[in-house]
């Protein structure tokens, strides 16, 4: 198993078939769903499903989610990570998308923020991007700051499966290494 990235407190590392119980506790919950679409599993084999399908984008794309590992508990908490988009949204493709998603009893703890400032600066400085986008229902509020955070702007506002979302991006800094502080 590959680490991708090591933070002050969490591992990523790529998604395993072993890490079902944990997306399925994570996926299962309502409260998760409400801002992607309001639609939690309620089957294991959705996550077993969902875990092949990134597992394939790995091979596919050379990148996909990864877990995230609490380092204290050994706990896998969510997943974190950037995603090759290539279907269409807001009339682009061909971008590379930072998103996470955690199991909520590891809410508020700021996992999110610094899972995604070591996700930006791994797609800066390992994978030589020149942009990161992000995309968050308006209405998720702790969302839109945790991409703020991570130094991400809003550029517009756009229509996704009939709800409003910002359209954020941030650029590769002019320095040649973007370091955050984790």
């Amino acid at each position: 198993m590959k680490i991708f990235i090591e933070t002050e407190r969490l591992i990523l590392r790529e998604i395993l078939h072993s890490d079902v119980d944990s997306m399925f506790e994570m996926d299962s919950d309502r409260d998760v769903h409400l801002y992607i679409g309001n639609n939690p599993f309620t089957k294991k084999t959705e996550s077993e499903a969902n875990v092949e399908f990134i597992r394939e984008q790995y091979l596919q794309n050379g990148i996909g989610r990864w877990a995230v590992i609490e380092k204290t508990s050994g706990n896998v908490i969510g997943w974190a990570g950037l995603k090759l988009i290539t279907e269409m949204c807001n009339n682009r493709s061909g971008y590379y998308d930072i998103g996470y998603r955690f199991i909520k009893r590891y809410w508020g703890k700021g996992y999110a923020s610094e899972s995604s400032s070591a996700v930006i600066n791994y797609g800066f400085n390992q994978m030589q991007l020149s942009e990161i986008i992000g995309i968050a229902d308006t209405a998720n509020l702790a969302s839109v700051k945790v991409l703020e955070r991570a130094g991400l702007k809003k550029i517009e506002l756009f229509n996704y499966d009939g709800k409003l979302h910002h359209w954020m991006r941030i650029e590769q800094p002019l320095t040649q290494e973007y370091n955050m502080v984790y």
